[in-house]
């Protein structure tokens, strides 16, 4: 780990005050995946910037939308009474996503910029176009069972490891933010880019930026959610696939779907062409699978994990089973 300096700010103007006076600056939440890449010297940053000051607060609005403070821990996220009530996938995606431990440091804000987990990013010994530009990427060629079959390109071809922002993408979560611009709203589902050719520019913040909230609108329908997560082992395991869906069923036919998968692609995937294939359908397996293929029709698999595109078909119609009582 490289010397740093460090600060603490009690609020965003003040981060971003401290940022600015300070070149090569990183914010810190709970630093569970910041502090690994400084270990790991993937991260050099010449000044850590405390924003565990930063309000943490999850308040429920009277028009059904809820706002988080991007420094709510996940802990407190998944144990809170609204956000059990009226998203449930939220929850579950959040206890299927790490320890007790971290999820009592890791912070929302944080959460939902991680970083991938593929190993030759961490291996500063392997080519990596994101953690060098240029450099080429080994995973294309190399072990590449958790990584990514749709979004990817030659130059990048990692996961994102998140599944609460499996389950935000979902649920149209809107990321507020705040820089020395001022304060603006991006989708969640805009907010991660894919990697094109510039796989090292991971999101759409500005330089000095900061996510300061994320807003959940209302969904009604959302009390009926779920998430699934496919891994290799029982526990602390980043997902094969994952699978957050949310269904409106009236009398045997989907009026309304929410669906976005985890584990596939350098960005929480929303799987629009799933959701406008079942929307006025009935809820029968068939549609589902139907569905399935056609949201991954361009998936394609490389050496080691092509398995995934079946794997995440059969996941996305057992969720949809589970939740329209469909037995499969």
């Amino acid at each position: 780990m490289t010397p740093f300096s460090y600060a603490r700010a009690n609020d965003a103007p003040g981060a971003i005050r401290l940022a600015g006076a300070a070149p090569h600056a990183k914010y810190l939440g709970g630093g569970t995946n910041l502090v690994d890449l400084m270990r790991e010297t993937i991260e050099r940053p010449e000044t850590l910037i405390d924003v565990t000051g930063l309000s943490g607060s999850i308040e429920a609005r009277d028009d059904g939308s809820v706002i988080i403070g991007a420094a709510a821990t996940n802990t407190a996220l998944a144990s809170d009474r609204i956000v059990r009530e009226r998203f449930p996938l939220l929850a579950r995606a959040i206890l299927a996503g790490a320890s007790g431990q971290i999820r009592n440091m890791a912070t929302v804000g944080g959460n939902i910029l991680q970083r991938t987990r593929c190993g030759y990013f961490y291996d500063d010994a392997a080519r990596c176009n994101k953690r060098e530009p240029g450099a080429g990427c080994d995973a294309i060629g190399g072990f590449n069972r958790i990584h990514a079959i749709v979004g990817a390109s030659p130059a990048c071809v990692a996961t994102h490891p998140s599944d609460m922002s499996v389950a935000l993408a979902a649920l149209d979560a809107r990321l507020h933010l705040s820089g020395p611009q001022g304060d603006r709203t991006i989708q969640l589902v805009d907010f991660h880019r894919l990697p094109g050719t510039t796989p090292e520019i991971e999101t759409e913040l500005h330089p000095e930026e900061l996510i300061v909230a994320v807003e959940l609108p209302a969904l009604p329908f959302a009390t009926r959610s779920s998430y699934r997560k496919v891994r290799d082992r029982a526990s602390y395991a980043f997902a094969l696939v994952s699978v957050a869906a949310a269904v409106d069923v009236e009398h045997g036919e989907i009026r309304d779907v929410r669906l976005a998968l985890g584990g596939v692609a350098h960005k929480p995937w929303r799987a629009w062409k799933a959701e406008n294939a079942l929307r006025g359908q009935a809820a029968t397996e068939a549609n589902f699978r139907a569905a399935a293929d056609r949201e991954l029709a361009d998936a394609v698999g490389l050496s080691g994990n092509g398995f995934k595109i079946e794997l995440a078909k059969r996941a996305i119609v057992a969720v949809l089973g589970d939740l329209t009582g469909v037995a499969a």
